[in-house]
């Protein structure tokens, strides 16, 4: 198997897995990632599906960076923007079938099993190296305009527009939010170190 088709692999089972995820902890209930959480507000704000808004907001997204700088566009990117609501939705819909009213700690190995499984796809796709997220490329472009603030400080400030306008328009914002907003970094890392660039190898 060549070094590409690994990576193409990697790269759409990292986006596979981030829907899945995105799923999970929904039906948790106790907090979104700062994207998900701006989508499921648009969403309610047209009493749509994830998935549907998932795709229109990327897309406009998308468009805005390819306008500012296409670069850090890929075969994640395209990945990402078809696949991530569906699978989200889909997921959703099967637990809410397979797990009635789920009880407290029901939740919460929800929580912690799709804050893991996201943080290994984002570990898988950062690692195939073959583009990032419509969202993710925001808070980059921004950093390479504005190089006088770490890319760190540029990403809290996109998750907190997300955060505040999800939690406006009723997305749940709790543990799970911020989880994601502290510990994903080094969680990613560990999965990088283990997991994904082994796979590389």
């Amino acid at each position: 198997m060549t070094r590409l088709t690994k990576k193409r692999i990697m790269a759409i089972s990292g986006t596979t897995l981030c829907g899945c995820s995105v799923g999970i902890l929904q039906d948790s209930s106790l907090g979104l990632d700062p994207f998900s959480c701006f989508v499921t507000g648009i969403a309610n704000i047209f009493g749509s599906s994830y998935g549907t808004f998932y795709l229109i907001v990327t897309s406009i997204l998308l468009l805005v960076v390819i306008f500012l700088k296409r670069n850090y566009l890929g075969y994640t990117t395209l990945a990402n923007l078809l696949l991530t609501g569906i699978i989200a939705d889909y997921t959703l819909a099967f637990l809410n079938g397979f797990v009635k009213a789920p009880t407290y700690l029901i939740r919460i190995i929800l929580l912690l099993s799709g804050l893991g499984l996201m943080c290994l796809a984002a570990s898988l796709y950062f690692t195939a190296a073959l583009g990032v997220s419509a969202y993710d490329a925001i808070a980059l472009i921004s950093a390479d305009k504005y190089r006088a603030l770490p890319f760190k400080y540029h990403r809290v400030i996109t998750d907190g527009f997300c955060v505040t306008i999800g939690l406006i328009f009723g997305a749940t914002v709790g543990i799970g939010t911020l989880i994601t907003a502290f510990f994903m970094g080094p969680m990613i890392q560990w999965f990088n170190n283990h997991i994904s660039e082994p796979l590389l190898r």
